[in-house]
């Protein structure tokens, strides 16, 4: 599927106010996170590689001991098993992921939430 169409996909909840479209290819990941106001995606770990870039809006984001309120256009690299987490702040905010390689734990929800359809 070289084209994607996010308006057909059914999104995944992550957490209160965090919505995922995920797709992905055999060894990369795509996530489209929309996220409400004060919505927070708790502190976690992972042993993916995970890139991403602000589409609109903030996030309090803090990757390891650092954090630090990044704007749109502002990107950051995430390295495997480093704790994260991020807050939307004074609204809403949507953000493009990356993961290398897939988050399995994704593709399950993704295909589970696309046999609602």
């Amino acid at each position: 599927m070289p084209f994607i169409d996010l308006e057909k996909i059914n999104p995944i909840n992550v957490a209160p106010g965090c919505q995922l479209k995920t797709p992905f290819g055999e060894k990369l990941m795509l996530s489209h996170v929309e996220m409400d106001e004060n919505a927070e995606i708790p502190l976690h770990d992972h042993p993916h590689e995970q890139a991403g870039i602000m589409i609109s809006g903030k996030l309090r984001f803090t990757i390891g001991d650092e954090t630090r309120t990044i704007g749109p256009g502002e990107m950051y690299l995430i390295p495997p098993n480093i704790p994260h987490r991020a807050i939307a702040e004074e609204g809403p905010a949507v953000v493009l992921d990356v993961f290398s390689p897939i988050r399995e734990d994704y593709v399950a929800k993704m295909q589970e939430a696309q046999k609602t359809t």
